[in-house]
Order: C-alpha cells, then sequence, then structure tokens
C-alpha cells in the first residue's frame, strides 16, 4: 500500500475531531490557539541516507530537512528533539563527537535549539526529529486556487547528482564531484522566506520526494490539476553544464528529490512581488507553470506545447 492510502485507511478517523492534525494531510500539526506548530520525520539508514561514514554531515542533512516542513509552510524553527537508534559502531565516541559539533554548527546557523531526545540500540541505524515552531497561521497544503502561478525556489537536481556520484554510478571530475555532494548532504534552505511564504503564498510544500510527486500531494483534496513548461525548471550552472555534456538527462534529475526547495503556488497578481523579493534577496525563484482545472491536466510541456512523455514522477511510500 502507499502512504497516503495507509494514512486514509487506519489512521485519519483518530485524528478527526482534532482539528490541530489537519486530517494528517500535511506536514506538520498547527494548533493555532497555542500557535504550535510541529513537524515529524524518521530517516532510516540505506533508505533515506546512504550509510554513515561521514556521520557529521549526514546529521546536517537530517537535520535540515527535518526543520524544512516548517519553513515552507512559513513558520521559523526554534526547537528540536532528536532520538536515534544505533549500535557502538555508529554511535562510537568519534562519531559521537562529530555528530555534536555538526549539531552545534547547525544551531547557530539556524537559530535553533535543542530540547530533548532519546537512545535505542538497534542493529538498524535511524534518526527521528521533531522540529518545534510558533505562529498563528501556516500555508497549508490544499488551499491553491484555479490560474495560480506555480513556483519554485532555488535548482532543482543537484542533491540527485551527488547522490549518484557517492552510489559510484556519474563520474566527474573533483570540482564538480565536491559541489554536488555538497548539495546532496547539505540543502539550502530558504530560511530568509518564511515571512515571504507566510504573506504572498496560497499553498506550498518542501521538495522533499520530487517535483511532481510533491506537487501532487500538494494538492491531493482539490479539484484541481498543473501545467508544468518543462524547460522554465531551473538547475544549476553546474547540472546545465553536465546535461550539455550529456553526461545525464534533464527530465531524468529534476524531478528526483531530495531538494529541500519550496514548491508554493500565488495569485497571479503577485507575480511583481514575487520578482521583486527574489531580486532583493537574490534568491532564485522561478515561476514553472500555472494551476488549471483537474479535466485538463496534468501537463508537462515544452516549449512547442507538445507533451513531455516518461517524466519521472517522483519517489512514493510503498509498504
Amino acid at each position: 500500500m502507499k502512504e497516503f492510502e495507509i494514512i486514509k485507511k487506519y489512521f485519519s478517523s483518530l485524528s478527526k475531531n482534532n482539528p490541530a492534525s489537519l486530517y494528517l494531510n500535511d506536514d506538520v500539526f498547527f494548533d493555532r490557539s497555542k500557535k504550535l506548530v510541529i513537524s515529524v520525520d524518521t530517516y532510516v539508514e540505506g533508505n533515506h541516507f546512504l550509510d554513515f561514514r561521514n556521520p557529521d554531515l549526514v546529521i546536517k542533512k537530517i537535520l535540515r530537512s527535518s526543520i524544512s516542513d516548517l519553513i515552507c509552510k512559513g513558520v521559523k524553527p526554534q526547537y528540536y528533539f532528536i532520538s536515534g537508534s544505533g549500535n557502538k559502531k555508529s554511535f562510537s565516541k568519534k562519531n559521537l563527537r562529530l555528530i555534536s559539533r555538526a549539531l552545534k554548527s547547525e544551531q547557530k546557523k539556524f537559530g535553533i535549539k535543542l530540547c530533548g531526545g532519546d537512545t535505542t540500540n538497534s542493529s538498524k541505524l535511524s534518526f527521528t526529529f521533531v522540529s518545534i515552531g510558533f505562529s498563528t497561521k501556516i500555508i497549508k497544503r490544499n488551499n491553491a486556487k484555479i490560474n495560480d502561478d506555480i513556483y519554485v525556489t532555488g535548482e532543482l537536481g543537484d542533491s540527485f547528482v551527488g547522490l549518484n556520484i557517492l552510489k559510484k554510478k556519474i563520474v566527474l571530475n573533483t570540482t564538480e564531484k565536491k559541489y554536488f555532494t555538497r548539495k546532496y548532504y547539505l540543502p539550502d534552505l530558504k530560511t530568509s522566506l518564511v515571512n515571504f511564504i507566510l504573506h504572498h503564498a496560497n499553498t506550498s510544500i518542501d521538495l522533499s520526494d520530487g517535483l511532481i510527486s510533491d506537487l501532487k500531494k500538494m494538492l491531493n483534496n482539490q479539484n484541481l490539476s498543473y501545467k508544468i513548461n518543462f524547460e522554465d525548471i531551473p538547475v544549476s550552472k553546474f547540472l546545465e553544464r553536465i546535461i550539455r555534456d550529456k553526461k545525464i538527462s534533464f527530465k531524468n534529475v529534476v524531478s528526483r528529490g531530495d531538494d529541500y526547495q519550496i514548491l508554493f503556488t500565488a495569485d497571479k497578481k503577485k507575480s511583481r512581488i514575487i520578482q521583486n523579493i527574489s531580486d532583493r534577496l537574490n534568491l532564485r525563484i522561478t515561476k514553472i507553470g500555472n494551476i488549471i482545472a483537474s479535466k485538463n491536466g496534468p501537463l508537462i510541456i515544452n516549449k512547442k506545447g507538445n507533451k513531455i512523455k516518461d517524466f519521472y514522477k517522483g519517489f512514493e511510500h510503498q509498504f
């Protein structure tokens, strides 16, 4: 069964008298009266990260992907809890020192504080993060409007290339290898856009499972669809170069996930404001399409208006 099928069939009814749960159909728990916003994420070795050879980089990646759930809702993360399950090898003194230093660095970078957690001895390495912020408002899923423009921050695809370099499936020069593996381990979170998202987006989500997969999740309870302009999907200059050199295919990398950029929709009247914010903060915010009626989509088209076939739809959790 797929993740959302399990939630809908077995757990949604348990939350029907708790509006703060958002019917288990969003990234966070949101209690407006208490101004409380919470996200919970679990990361398992071999599934969410390759291995633990670089524990400091892995823990940074996990923390950033966790607080990304709050940032895309227009909420500044302030506190976090961490629980880890592992053995003596994964939690050696050396690794624990690296983890501690990495968390200290991330706390300083993002202005967050550790509040607690738990540890368990296990043959399987995993971490669970709880991230907490405070707000009287969030930008929810399932709130897009017909004709909304669709935007994405930053660039897509770099993390997937980095992952494949680590898997030794892609061979690049030293400079390129360093760039892409860094993008895999250290997603560039757009914390400076928290207030902007809160005041200008209609709906939003972070890109963890892939552009198309997360776009579908963002709209899943609405009778709406999307049109994506294929060539408008933003990629970095490094990725442009290796696509041009035909070392990798554009359509096979831009919807693979793990980018942790913000995908959001906004009214067309906001386009000038969005462009001004992008210019003022020197942050890339790209319009890649628009929301359309469900009967007319989904569509992924090229500049000639032809539909793109065999476009990777993104990761889906299967059980």
